[in-house]
């Protein structure tokens, strides 16, 4: 479903999602998600990092001012 919200005068449209409105809901839903998994990588890329240094990552915060 698909709320369509009209502000100025308050009418609120509920409607069933288009086949190109659902296949681009499912193409978005997948980008989400890799980019999830993207960024638990980097971050856990760094924390192997600031272990090897021994720091966390406030101490580098304030090193790095």
């Amino acid at each position: 479903m698909k709320r369509i919200v009209n502000c100025k005068s308050g009418e609120i449209i509920d409607r069933e999602l288009t086949d190109d409105e659902i296949k681009q809901q499912e193409i978005d839903s997948k980008i989400i998600e890799e980019l999830k998994i993207e960024a638990e990588a980097r971050q856990a890329a760094k924390q192997v990092i600031l272990d090897r240094l021994g720091l966390t990552a406030d101490e580098l915060k304030t090193i790095l001012g």
